[in-house]
């Protein structure tokens, strides 16, 4: 089945201001809520500390993994850096475009061997994109074939444990608790569902020691989220 990129559409109206529909975000096939269409096109004043704690430790080439409408590819642009969005969605890619970032990828991260970086950069819970425990750790490796030596991961991610704390929510039997499934709906059609991963600290610590990463948590707020750095172990 060929399913439409409604995500790309809901980007490409609301930056040709022609946005008068909500972007409907479904969770595990049930509960539903409205996506904020606006989050993808803040501002640098508008960016959360964590995210502006991650724009200000990139270094050298940066690739930024799940781009979007490239906000902050713009600021890292606006900050002399090199960097390459990568994005799967063509539509998003043409409002990325549109908007000025120079430099454009339409490729999914896991098919991608274009160039080696400095820094890879997943923001907005960008590592998600992993989907599963097993995916995060392909998603590491092959990570490792993109950067250049000394070179580092950054990524925000959460602990959604807290969505099980009341016995009316069990947490779920037979994988890992952060595994979710999404699916966006954008006037009236649904696009193809897809799966996201939220990972708690202990996990992600262990499967990057596992892996040959150091770990650092640079930062955690009051809602479960936080910001990691990882870089691989220096071998000699």
């Amino acid at each position: 089945m060929n399913y439409p990129d409604v995500y790309g559409e809901a980007l490409d109206d609301y930056f040709h201001d022609r946005f008068d529909e909500n972007l409907i975000l479904y969770t595990n096939n049930r509960d539903q809520e409205t996506m904020p269409v606006d989050l993808f096109f803040r501002s640098a004043e508008e960016l959360p500390d964590q995210e502006l704690i991650a724009l200000a430790l990139c270094d050298g080439k940066v690739l930024d993994v799940g781009a979007g409408a490239g906000s902050h590819s713009l600021y890292l642009q606006e900050q002399n850096m090199e960097v390459t969005a990568l994005e799967i969605s063509s539509k998003a890619c043409q409002v990325m475009k549109q908007r000025g970032v120079k430099q454009i990828v339409n490729e999914d991260i896991l098919s991608y061997s274009g160039d080696k970086y400095d820094t890879i950069l997943f923001l907005m819970n960008g590592i998600g994109l992993a989907q599963t425990v097993d995916g995060l750790i392909n998603l590491f490796n092959h990570c490792k074939t993109l950067l250049n030596p000394g070179g580092q991961l950054l990524f925000d991610t959460s602990d959604i444990d807290y969505y099980y704390q009341s016995e009316e929510l069990p947490k779920p039997a037979g994988h890992y608790y952060g595994e979710i499934h999404f699916q966006y709906e954008y006037k009236g059609r649904k696009g193809q569902p897809f799966g996201w991963l939220y990972i708690d600290q202990n996990e992600l610590i262990k499967i990057g020691h596992q892996l040959g990463w150091v770990v650092q948590i640079l930062d955690e707020d009051d809602h479960y989220q936080y910001l990691v750095r990882m870089e691989l172990k220096a071998t000699f």
